[in-house]
């Protein structure tokens, strides 16, 4: 095929066809480096199908405004195993109970928050949500004497311990000089009031115990805030109204 040139011919090159195998592989744009390894991790969504076999884990709850105990199961669907990017999620939750007085909306509650854990992305605001319920006919005090504004905000506080378990959710541990001075706060307080009021305060351990005549803290939701030296102190979590 001719070509004219109307131009002044001032230079010229021979190109190879190796030389344009490398021009046009070149102008092909570079892979992502990392491309290949995002597209095999598997992220919780509802198209994500259910396996024959989750792991589950049961929590028994004890309430005064149900006659029998409620048992709620949540299973979990492990995604990625074997790999780096393995992770354990919430797919489903069931509660169980000899009662039927709230059958109903039990049944409706799962339900929706299975779909919420099935959708995937941050599922940890449903513990606030829950936990923010309060019954119009008043709370109660749950042994230990954590309090308890209504039995979705207990099942709710279940679903906080549950995601805690897997790594959802973190719970900021006390430092060493807090649990020195909560220590230190009980041990005053069983000094100065054991002799004369002969109530029992455990000050280390597990299954603590705080005295029968303690309010409740509106910072931890325990009934563990004594008057020590003319000051409301909590001898759980260590708040001070006096700071």
């Amino acid at each position: 095929m001719a070509v004219k040139i109307e131009k002044k011919i001032k230079g010229y090159s021979v190109i190879s066809a190796e030389d344009r195998a490398r021009e046009a592989q070149a102008a092909q744009p570079a892979p992502a480096p990392s491309e290949g390894k995002v597209a095999d991790v598997i992220q919780m969504h509802e198209r994500v199908e259910r396996p024959d076999v989750l792991i589950g884990s049961t929590y028994k709850i004890k309430t005064p405004l149900v006659e029998h105990a409620m048992y709620v199961t949540i299973n979990d669907i492990v995604l990625n195993p074997g790999t780096e990017h393995e992770q354990r999620r919430p797919f489903e939750v069931f509660i169980n109970s000899k009662s039927m007085d709230h059958f109903q909306w039990i049944v409706a509650l799962t339900r929706i928050m299975s779909a919420v854990f099935r959708k995937g992305g941050d599922v940890t605001f449903l513990v606030d949500e829950m936990k923010a319920v309060f019954d119009p006919r008043g709370g109660y005090f749950k042994a230990g004497g954590v309090y308890m504004p209504s039995l979705v905000a207990e099942i709710g506080a279940v679903v906080e311990d549950h995601l805690k378990s897997i790594g959802l959710i973190v719970d900021p541990e006390l430092s060493e000089h807090q649990r020195a001075l909560i220590a230190e706060k009980r041990a005053a307080y069983e000094r100065a009031m054991q002799p004369a009021a002969n109530e029992s305060v455990a000050i280390t351990g597990d299954g603590t115990t705080f005295p029968p005549s303690a309010t409740m803290c509106h910072k931890c939701s325990t009934k563990a805030l004594v008057l020590m030296d003319g000051c409301a102190t909590c001898l759980n979590c260590g708040y001070s109204k006096c700071g």
